[in-house]
């Protein structure tokens, strides 16, 4: 038996108003259209579903059972189609986003404490991830990533000002050894390694001065995947560390660390936060990327890094 969407909002509707001509009118059909619908529709169940009179219409017992079960599910569909077409405008829902462990730390947590209170119905989820990932195919809203690896399809909004890489060792490591002075010194110094997880080699560490740019591959007997361990293990005395300049300035300025070769230490662009199209982006989203904007002013144009924070 073929019974259709249309044909059961049509009875609903006739049942509901007791009338062809006021259900005809709000459904945007003809009256004898209409009841052409009602009369297949019996037809194909083989039951009378409406008793019709001069002056009005009825269901018969079989139409009163089918309005009473199917009513309440039309009712529920609009009650949730409504409450979808409010999100269009309300800033709602859950927005998903991938970053790595140090722009998750320094720079979207202190952003989203202070516009997390301010939207209660918005949630965000934030991915810790170190590769480079499809956002669309990973289905994240969005995306952290330094400004010159963010792929050039995608919409990029600067979240952060740009970044100074920094060597640091503590004093119990240099009481043993001498301060490098120049990059090519680090080979006789045990330093901790971080491994790319984007294509699994290690990150050869990138100095500057002068115009002059210099990759060295260091040696040592610690590597990880993040900055965060490798601070402790430079705090702790296990060797030196090349990570961003601003986790290790308190510490420096604490005296637990010791910064080298702050001359030769290069400045990469910044934190962007990047998404796959305006037209898709949603209220919430659209409100997150307004508070996470960083206003740029004179910054001079860096090179690009080899790694991701």
């Amino acid at each position: 038996m073929n019974i259709n969407f249309n044909d059961l909002l049509a009875f609903v509707t006739v049942a509901r108003e007791g009338s062809f001509t006021k259900a005809a009118a709000i459904l945007g059909v003809s009256q004898s259209a209409l009841s052409h619908t009602i009369r297949g529709m019996e037809q194909r169940m083989g039951l009378r579903l409406l008793t019709r009179t001069t002056r009005s219409v009825a269901p018969t017992e079989p139409g009163l059972r089918l309005l009473q079960t199917v009513a309440p599910r039309f009712e529920e569909i609009r009650l949730e189609v409504t409450a979808l077409s409010e999100l269009r405008d309300k800033p709602a829902g859950t927005i998903r986003i991938s970053a790595a462990e140090h722009a998750a730390s320094t720079v979207l947590w202190p952003k989203l404490e202070k516009f997390l209170p301010q939207y209660p119905d918005i949630q965000v989820e934030v991915t810790v991830e170190y590769g480079f990932i499809d956002i669309v195919a990973g289905r994240y809203d969005a995306g952290v990533r330094l400004g010159d690896q963010v792929a050039k399809d995608m919409i990029a909004v600067r979240i952060a000002p740009d970044l100074r890489m920094a060597v640091v060792g503590s004093p119990s490591y240099f009481s043993q050894r001498e301060l490098p002075v120049t990059p090519h010194e680090l080979i006789t110094h045990n330093c901790i390694n971080l491994r790319l997880s984007t294509h699994g080699s290690l990150y050869a560490w990138e100095f500057e001065k002068d115009g002059k740019h210099l990759n060295v591959k260091v040696q040592g007997q610690l590597t990880f995947n993040g900055s965060a361990p490798m601070l402790r293990a430079a705090i702790a005395g296990f060797g030196l560390a090349c990570v961003p300049e601003d986790l290790v300035q308190e510490h420096v300025a604490a005296g637990r660390l010791v910064q080298v070769l702050k001359d030769w230490s290069p400045t990469f662009p910044g934190y962007h936060l990047y998404y796959a199209s305006r037209l898709q982006s949603s209220p919430a989203l659209s409100l997150l990327v307004q508070a996470l904007r960083y206003e740029q002013h004179n910054e001079p144009k860096q090179k690009s890094p080899q790694r991701h924070s």
